[in-house]
């Protein structure tokens, strides 16, 4: 390879590689509706994730299947503040509850208790966390932890009284609308089409910067007399 073969190449890969280090530090600068670029990208995939990922509805109809049947279980909470807090989401649905120390008692109808737990997931998936928080005197992600916590006990406990299918439906609440109403907090939900264009062109855009790199290092090792083959 002829020297001003190289030195072209070489100046080529280093200016790649200057103009793709200047995009990275615009990447992760605060100019996308005040967030960097990683930051943006990644509330508009969460968006659109919450978007499609709404199951409580649909969890509020197979709990209907359940109605009258009464539980008793026993919960372990990680400490004695978590299990009184968590004895006013129970008692708010209507069943019976016991605090001693970490430990709760609960009686009373399952499919109550998990549509209680359904509609606080309901308006936490709605980012309507003031109505948990007026609810029961503390912080809905608090409440939402102590369902979690609860529903989750209850789902070992059901199970080893042998109540494999209402150990089911609890695991499913806990699952589609517990899990999911608190991670989602805070996110607008979004559907597909509102946010296409961005989709594809955050995909054509990654596709295309990892090729300017690798492109750029191979152009300054060829530049420096160094063949890449295989």
């Amino acid at each position: 390879m002829s020297s001003m073969v190289e030195k072209k190449l070489l100046t080529r890969g280093i200016l790649m590689l200057v103009s793709f280090t200047v995009v990275l530090v615009i990447i992760f600068m605060p100019i996308f509706k005040g967030q960097n670029g990683l930051d943006f990208l990644d509330s508009l995939f969460n968006s659109i994730s919450k978007g499609s990922a709404y199951y409580i509805t649909e969890t509020m109809e197979k709990n209907k299947k359940y109605q009258g049947k009464i539980i008793d279980v026993k919960l372990t909470m990680p400490d004695e503040l978590h299990a009184v807090q968590t004895a006013k989401l129970f008692e708010a649905s209507g069943a019976t509850v016991t605090v001693s120390g970490s430990t709760l008692n609960v009686h009373g109808d399952i499919a109550n208790i998990l549509h209680a737990s359904l509609v606080d997931s309901d308006a936490m998936y709605a980012n309507d966390g003031s109505k948990i928080s007026s609810k029961y005197g503390y912080g809905e992600r608090e409440a939402m932890f102590n369902w979690w916590k609860a529903l989750k006990e209850m789902d070992k406990d059901l199970k080893r009284q042998k109540l494999f299918e209402e150990a089911k439906i609890v695991a499913t609440v806990k699952k589609k609308a517990v899990e999911m109403a608190y991670n989602y907090y805070g996110i607008e939900a979004q559907s597909v089409k509102d946010g296409l264009i961005l989709i594809v062109f955050s995909l054509v855009f990654y596709v295309c910067y990892t090729l300017w790199y690798g492109f750029g290092i191979m152009f300054i090792f060829e530049g420096i007399g160094l063949k890449i083959s295989h």
